[in-house]
């Protein structure tokens, strides 16, 4: 049964995605440059010693409201773009092996990333920088997001990056981009329904650090969650959830809607169980004292939403997964703080 398992997922995306997923395991900190040449270890722009600046937790912070703190868009240059444009790229940490998100098609002979966070990336390095290609991508796992951050080895991540009150003490956000939920993925042929009751006694695996993780550790404490629920499967990169379930290691995946819709596409043999069961808000990720930068991709974003390029993205990349009615078809209102 296993073995069955195992081929029917391997199809088509399903192997690539499997494939990709235990390439990142051995290489999680591959430097990735598709479409520029290497620019040596120059560290990141706003570096050590870049002072703490405004946009830290308010006391009052919920995660409800964490997506309206941001800093207000502004066109005025400062030290860590100018520092940026010194250098002559943008470095960004992103996905590799996320299906329409931030991937490597295997039909693009130029080996470059593709995906709706790509678009971005490119977009935000077309306006700093005044050519969309002078991005230098690093493929970062889900657990290493924040410390790509303030550590400098990038000057911002985006990667279908929550905005969390926690995440806002370590890191400074923009406004919000896109917006999801948690939801649950499960063989076509299983019995659970969704996140409820059926997973009682069940193997559930999420990404170490991830807002996933968050909620089933909270949820099993207060309750919300079956006791006998086994959340003890975590993995450094979201998509070695997905390789876990083929292999028969799990029985489930928790992760963002957005990411289990092109997880399902990539392998038929699994699909979302029920619906979401929280809103969860993407934003790019920078380094706390940033605030020129944060202030330019905010502007930036208010481009991309105005002028259809985020919409153009959306058709393209997430529409055959996720619709063109769905809540997340329409880019989240900015609310500054």
């Amino acid at each position: 049964m296993r073995v069955r398992r195992l081929r029917a997922g391997l199809r088509g995306w399903g192997g690539v995605g499997a494939m990709a997923a235990v390439c990142a395991l051995a290489l999680a900190f591959v430097l990735l440059l598709p479409r520029t040449q290497s620019h040596g270890a120059a560290p990141a722009a706003g570096g050590p010693g870049t002072a703490k600046g405004m946009q830290a937790r308010a006391g009052d912070c919920t995660d409800a409201d964490a997506q309206n703190r941001s800093l207000a868009p502004s066109a005025a240059d400062g030290p860590t773009v100018a520092a940026i444009r010194q250098r002559g790229y943008l470095s960004v940490g992103v996905d590799q092996n996320s299906y329409r998100w931030g991937y490597r098609n295997p039909n693009n002979a130029s080996g470059a990333l593709e995906g709706f966070d790509i678009d971005l990336a490119h977009r935000i390095a077309k306006d700093i920088l005044g050519d969309g290609d002078k991005v230098q991508f690093r493929a970062i796992p889900t657990n290493e997001r924040v410390n790509a951050i303030r550590s400098g080895r990038v000057d911002m991540v985006v990667r279908t990056m929550t905005i969390t009150c926690d995440r806002l003490d370590q890191v400074a956000f923009s406004a919000p981009y896109f917006l999801t939920g948690q939801q649950v993925l499960a063989p076509r042929t299983s019995a659970i329904t969704g996140y409820d009751k059926s997973l009682a006694g069940k193997r559930v695996c999420s990404a170490t650090g991830s807002t996933a993780y968050d909620h089933l550790s909270a949820d099993r404490k207060n309750g919300t969650l079956p006791a006998s629920t086994d959340i003890g499967t975590t993995v450094p990169n979201q998509l070695d959830c997905l390789v876990r379930l083929q292999l028969g290691e799990v029985d489930a995946v928790v992760t963002d809607g957005a990411l289990a819709a092109s997880q399902a596409a990539q392998d038929p043999t699994v699909q979302l169980k029920g619906g979401t069961f929280t809103k969860e808000y993407y934003g790019v990720a920078m380094k706390l004292g940033a605030d020129d930068l944060v202030r330019q991709v905010n502007r930036i974003l208010d481009q991309y939403r105005k002028d259809g390029g985020w919409k153009a993205s959306y058709d393209k990349w997430l529409s055959p997964t996720l619709g063109g009615r769905s809540e997340s078809a329409t880019p989240p209102a900015p609310a500054y703080r």
